[in-house]
């Protein structure tokens, strides 16, 4: 105890010494009753500075042991952070701080289990969002239309695919129902029995089915993809649709189909002509020279239309995937068309035909390949001289436009002309006017060589105009070399 502590208690006793003398005389005199002897009234006096010390040290000892308390209870109220309350031993205070460390005890055991259980599901949080993350990312990332639902029908998430095929927008339509949101109803009814029909089993969970989408009055053709997304109590929690676009697909299947179909056609009609004629030529019936003359040359037209045929295909095959040979150089589009006229006359001298040239000078240059370019323009003009009749007339013209920097050339007949619902397929592979069947033979091919070599290898532009029984007009566009 220090020396201020026992000043203090000293004279706290005197005082109560003093206090007690004076109460005693007081006391004495009031009941009349002569004053007792100066040892006696010391001795009473010392009990009662005694007792009142006693009373002083005791109070004092245990204030300041609830106010040590009461700053411990502060200072864990203020860090938040639980601790034992300290006291001196043998203290009275010992009966309330025994418990209440105890209970404190424990609620530290417990705040230390759900600290580690909240650090580990943070850790879970977080690894939950970067997967959630990474999911969205690739959804976002996929070109097919991708929308995912939840067990109540509601949309949860949709790529912009999704959103320009079907017509909403998912920031306005999060966690609505996809009957305000989807006005497929096909659609909506799948994604529903779906989710409904969801088991446990993958044939349950997932199916695949054909649907046709119209989309700005075009009909699109997707093979939809629901998957049932399952909780860990096997309950479906969700259901995910990927819409692949197979319009392109099912347009090529049909094409393919289509392309077979006419060539097995076109094969047929040639083969069985020679095979024919070779048949007649072994078992005899030729008796004659002029009659063998005549099998001879039928079986040797029908077998050049078989190479001529033969040779478009893998032509246009060649163009179409991209491993054609290509040599471009500057050359005469005028010279071209000269060279070409050369080699049809005898044709159009049989069939009194007049050939009138506008040609346009030669020092017009355009960069292309010289044999496809020659090729087209054959093509077209072989066609204006099989479907113009006898005495007709086919006018081949080269003209430059300098506004414009391009050279036109132009073949028109006064044949028999293009029906208008013909001449949107007029480039179509092996597409042949009806009306025109008996005029020519042909294969179909010729004009969709054409606009392969003039548009996707050279880069122009090939049109057609026509009116029935009147002509008509092939212009192909090329870019002048400058």
């Amino acid at each position: 105890m220090t020396t201020a502590k026992r000043l203090g208690l000293t004279t706290i006793a005197l005082i109560s010494l003093g206090a007690s003398a004076a109460y005693y005389a007081t006391l004495m005199a009031l009941q009349g009753r002569p004053m007792a002897s100066g040892l006696n009234f010391l001795v009473f006096a010392l009990v009662a500075a005694l007792a009142t010390l006693v009373l002083l040290v005791f109070w004092r000892a245990l204030h300041l042991s609830v106010r040590s308390v009461g700053k411990q209870l502060e200072r864990m109220a203020d860090s938040r952070q639980i601790g034992l309350v300290m006291v001196e031993k043998n203290n009275e205070l010992t009966r309330i701080t025994r418990p209440l460390n105890e209970y404190l005890t424990m609620l530290m055991g417990q705040m230390d289990a759900l600290r580690s259980e909240n650090r580990e599901l943070q850790i879970q949080s977080r690894i939950a969002s970067a997967e959630k993350n990474h999911t969205e990312a690739i959804i976002f990332s996929i070109s097919d239309a991708v929308i995912v639902t939840n067990r109540f029908d509601e949309l949860v998430l949709a790529n912009e695919s999704a959103e320009r095929l079907l017509g909403f927008k998912f920031a306005t339509s999060l966690r609505k129902n996809i009957d305000g949101i989807l006005s497929d109803n096909t659609l909506v009814r799948l994604i529903r029995e779906t989710r409904s029909h969801g088991g446990s089993t993958l044939a349950k969970t997932r199916k695949v089915v054909e649907h046709t989408i119209d989309e700005k009055g075009s009909p699109r053709v997707f093979t939809i993809i629901l998957s049932c997304v399952m909780a860990a109590n096997d309950e479906v929690s969700g259901v995910v649709a990927v819409l692949h676009d197979v319009t392109r697909e099912k347009e090529v299947a049909r094409l393919k189909s289509e392309f077979v179909s006419h060539v097995s056609h076109e094969f047929k009609t040639p083969l069985a002509s020679i095979k024919a004629y070779v048949e007649m030529l072994v078992d005899g019936e030729a008796h004659d020279e002029n009659t063998r003359q005549e099998f001879y040359d039928i079986i040797q037209s029908e077998t050049n239309r078989l190479h001529r045929l033969i040779e478009n295909i893998l032509n246009i095959s060649r163009i179409e995937s991209g491993v054609v040979k290509v040599v471009k150089e500057p050359l005469s589009l005028t010279a071209i068309v000269k060279q070409v006229i050369d080699v049809v006359q005898p044709q159009a001298k049989a069939k009194n035909q007049r050939l009138v040239e506008r040609l346009a000078p030669v020092y017009y240059q355009v960069e292309a390949d010289h044999d496809m370019i020659h090729q087209a323009v054959l093509n077209l003009l072989s066609n204006a001289i099989k479907y113009t009749p006898e005495g007709g007339t086919i006018t081949m013209g080269v003209t430059v436009d300098e506004r414009r920097d391009i050279a036109v050339c132009d073949i028109t007949d006064n044949g028999a002309g293009i029906p208008p619902d013909d001449l949107p397929h007029i480039f179509d592979k092996f597409y042949r006017v009806r009306a025109n069947y008996k005029l020519a033979k042909g294969t179909g091919l010729g004009l969709a060589l054409v606009k392969h070599i003039i548009e996707t290898i050279h880069g122009g532009k090939l049109t057609v105009t026509s009116k029935v029984g009147r002509g008509s007009t092939f212009s192909f566009e090329l870019p002048v070399l400058r």
